[in-house]
């Protein structure tokens, strides 16, 4: 379940009650003014004009509704960075103007709106047709780089050498990149500070994923390459490593350091986790 919070003008809002009059339900709450329901979303329109998309399809349906120049772009995200098990997977990706009825008729959009079986699916058509870089931080190296950076820090780092990775390809990057951003602007330059080379044409923005095609294609290609890593590493051990950091992934940690010990740990997962206390 996900949900996506935007505030529309009047016309909007008399559209979309127009497109979903036919999943219009009562609703007690005094300050909703209309609220809808169907199998795949749930719309909370407020008296504020404030209006609350809800379900796995909430970033897609809110998407159209959101003011977007079908321009060249360029996004990059992240995935894994909340997972104990597995790698970091950064990936920054272009898109072309004839992309676009591409990623509107495949629904590409954040990743974590969409499921895991559709993005294995289409992962290998997407990464065909969009130019991208992809960078993976196992989790052995990552142990290794966290000594000595926070986790912000690793982000910021991959994150440009994705873009620069672009370049290195002979990609032309566009006017318009974005980053799903994890850290104000001047702390993640912060970050770089000791990096000879930094791409700084790039904004940034909370929710990216949602707002700017580039950011959603690179979010589905990381989290693509994210779950070829796990199943990989799954093989590997002959074991199957959690999503996440729940107490399901704290009783699956216990069972795999039973069967290869305390230091195998530090090659498939994030050690600095609270997780590693745990068991």
């Amino acid at each position: 379940m996900s949900n996506f919070t935007i505030k529309l003008d009047k016309d909007k809002i008399a559209k979309l009650k127009d497109t979903f009059r036919n999943d219009i339900k009562p609703n007690a709450n005094e300050y909703i003014d209309t609220f809808i329901q169907n199998d795949n979303v749930t719309i909370s329109i407020y008296t504020s004009d404030k209006v609350v998309f809800q379900g796995n399809d909430a970033f897609f349906y809110a998407s159209a509704y959101i003011d977007q120049k079908e321009n060249p772009q360029a996004g990059s995200d992240e995935v894994g960075t909340g997972d104990y098990f597995g790698p970091v997977c950064v990936v920054a990706a272009i898109v072309e103007k004839d992309d676009y009825p591409y990623i509107k008729e495949h629904k590409i959009t954040d990743s974590k709106a969409m499921s895991d079986e559709v993005i294995l699916k289409l992962g290998p058509e997407i990464s065909n047709r969009f130019k991208h870089s992809l960078l993976i931080l196992n989790n052995e190296k990552y142990n290794e780089v966290h000594e000595s950076n926070n986790m912000n820090a690793i982000k910021a780092k991959m994150h440009n050498q994705a873009y620069l990775n672009l370049i290195s390809k002979g990609y032309k990057i566009p006017d318009e990149a974005y980053i799903d951003q994890f850290c104000p602007r001047s702390l993640y330059f912060e970050y770089l500070e000791d990096i000879k080379d930094v791409y700084r044409k790039v904004e940034f923005e909370t929710k990216a994923e949602s707002k700017y095609p580039a950011v959603a294609v690179a979010s589905v290609l990381a989290r693509y390459a994210f779950l070829k890593s796990m199943e990989e590493m799954s093989k590997k051990y002959d074991f199957e490593f959690p999503k996440g950091a729940s107490d399901t992934v704290d009783e699956k940690a216990r069972e795999f350091v039973k069967k290869y010990g305390m230091k195998k740990l530090n090659e498939v997962a994030k050690v600095h986790f609270k997780n590693t206390g745990n068991i």
